[in-house]
């Protein structure tokens, strides 16, 4: 076995255990942080398949900014875990299904590749043409729609994410000086009169 599949599979078993704890874990911050090391993982296989930008955009977008608002989201949002697992096994044969269509749709793309069902349309890049500049000519030429759509779905997130930070009524403890002056000093106290009561 070669050195570079001996690291592939090394990091695929990684990025596999990664991937269930995220779903496994009962805490959302260590999901949280799982996914982050899926996310460096999966950078890793980028590299081994000679793609630097992407593993690098996947460092530096997903664990660099996504996942660092998640976190604060998590970590700001009071978040009751116990209704969080409830209904689990009955959400289990719909998660059940959707898992094995995404199983079955990658075996299909990665099948395809491996034997050649069908030829790969991807441009392959000349000597003097790096793979940044092949990604970013595609991304503002031919994805650019695609491309500002993301931009958009992601600004949409921060504002979502802001907006459930301030969401209900805070405990603003601060004082109004202009109510304080126009109160009269019997609004101050009141006192209650309470008949008395003998002790056995």
């Amino acid at each position: 076995m070669e050195f570079k599949t001996f690291v592939f599979y090394f990091l695929s078993a990684i990025l596999v255990f990664a991937g269930l704890r995220v779903i496994t874990a009962r805490n959302p911050v260590h999901a949280a942080l799982f996914l982050v090391l899926a996310f460096f993982t999966a950078s890793g296989v980028w590299i081994l398949l000679q793609a630097e930008f992407l593993a690098m955009a996947l460092v530096l977008v997903y664990v660099g900014a996504v996942m660092v608002l998640f976190l604060f989201v998590v970590m700001m949002l009071d978040i009751n875990l116990d209704r969080l697992r409830e209904g689990f096994w009955s959400y289990l044969p719909l998660g059940s299904i959707i898992a094995l269509l995404m199983v079955a749709e990658m075996g299909l793309v990665l099948g395809g590749n491996y034997l050649g069902l069908f030829e790969s349309s991807v441009r392959q890049t000349g000597a003097d043409e790096s793979n940044v500049q092949a990604v970013g000519r595609l991304m503002f030429t031919e994805y650019v729609y695609p491309f500002e759509l993301a931009s958009v779905i992601l600004l949409v997130g921060i504002v979502a994410a802001v907006a459930l930070t301030q969401r209900g009524k805070r405990k603003n403890k601060a004082v109004n000086p202009s109510q304080q002056v126009f109160v009269k000093a019997g609004e101050r106290v009141r006192v209650l009169q309470m008949p008395a009561e003998k002790r056995d």
